[in-house]
C-alpha cells in the first residue's frame, strides 16, 4: 500500500515532477485511456496524490477527460510536434535500437521492404565476438526471417508479389511452401511480433516486431537477431516484451499509431 506524503515531499518540485512523469509515463499506444485507479496501479502513487496531479494536468491540458477516465492531452500534441520536424525518420528512431541492443547484449536492427527483399537501414552491433553477420544495406529474402515475417503481415500487397515466385530454402527450416508461410503470416499479424529460428541462416534466431507511422501504415520492422546458442526460443520469449515497448517507442516518436485495436499478448 502506498504511504501519503510528507507536506515537504508533496511540495518539493523535483519530486512533483518526477511524479508527474510517471503519470504520463502510464499512457501508452495499448491502453491510451486510462482511469484514476489504472494510473495509481501503474504509479504506486497514493490515491490522493494520484487525484490531486491528476486533476491539475486536466486543468493545465496535460490530460484531457473521456467519459471516466483520461488521456493524453491533445496540447501535448500540439507541443511535441516541433520535437520531429526535419528530422530523419532514422535520426528519431536510432537511439532507440542502442538501448534496445544495450537491453539485450544482442544486434538490434531496422528493415524495410524493397521489391522481394528486406533490407537494413539502422543497425546497432552486438559487442559479443560471436555475431549474426550484418550490415546496413545487406538484403534479404521476404520469406525467411522475423522481419520478413513482419514486413509481409502488414504490407499485404508483398505476399501478393510473393505468389508469383518460388520460394527457395536457405535452410532446412526455410518456409517453402506458400500455404505455410501465409499461415506463418497470419500467426504473426495475431500475435503482434514474430520469432523465427534457423529460416535464413542455420544457428541464428530472430524476433521482429513492427513500427508505424500516422496514418497506421507499417513503416519498418524492428529486430533482434543472434546466434541461436545466446537466443534460444526461452530467452527469445523473454524479451517479447522489451521488443514490444521498443516498437511502441518508435511509433511514438514519428507521431504514428497502431492499426485497429490491438492487444500486448503475454511475454
Amino acid at each position: 500500500m502506498p504511504k501519503e506524503e510528507t507536506p515537504a515531499k508533496k511540495h518539493n518540485p523535483l519530486l512533483v515532477l518526477g511524479k508527474i512523469s510517471s503519470i504520463l509515463d502510464s499512457f501508452s499506444l495499448r491502453q491510451p485511456v486510462m482511469s484514476l485507479a489504472d494510473i495509481r496501479e501503474a504509479t504506486d502513487l497514493p490515491a490522493s496524490t494520484v487525484q490531486r496531479l491528476v486533476a491539475n494536468l486536466v486543468g493545465q491540458g496535460f490530460l484531457d477527460r473521456e467519459d471516466d477516465g483520461f488521456r493524453i492531452g491533445m496540447k501535448m500534441a500540439y507541443w511535441a510536434a516541433p520535437a520531429t520536424r526535419g528530422r530523419e525518420v532514422l535520426d528519431v528512431i536510432s537511439p532507440s535500437l542502442r538501448e534496445l541492443r544495450d537491453f539485450t547484449g544482442e544486434t538490434a536492427c531496422l528493415f524495410r521492404a524493397e521489391q522481394q527483399f528486406r533490407v537494413c537501414v539502422g543497425i546497432a552491433e552486438t559487442r559479443h565476438a560471436l555475431r549474426r553477420e550484418m550490415h546496413l544495406g545487406e538484403l534479404a529474402p521476404l520469406h525467411a526471417g522475423s522481419a520478413g515475417r513482419v514486413l509481409l503481415a502488414w504490407k499485404p500487397e508483398l505476399m501478393q508479389r510473393l505468389q508469383e515466385s518460388q520460394l527457395q530454402p536457405l535452410t532446412d527450416a526455410t518456409i517453402t511452401g506458400m500455404a505455410n508461410l501465409e499461415k506463418a503470416v497470419q500467426q504473426t499479424r495475431a500475435d503482434g511480433f514474430a520469432i523465427t529460428t534457423g529460416e535464413r541462416e542455420s544457428g541464428a534466431s530472430g524476433l521482429s516486431a513492427p513500427v508505424f507511422d500516422s496514418a497506421a501504415g507499417l513503416v519498418a520492422a524492428v529486430t533482434i537477431s543472434g546466434p541461436t546458442l545466446r537466443m534460444p526460443r526461452e530467452t527469445c520469449q523473454s524479451w517479447i516484451e522489451p521488443l514490444l515497448d521498443t516498437a511502441e517507442r518508435m511509433t511514438r516518436l514519428i507521431g504514428g499509431r497502431f492499426p485497429g485495436e490491438t492487444h500486448r499478448p503475454s511475454a
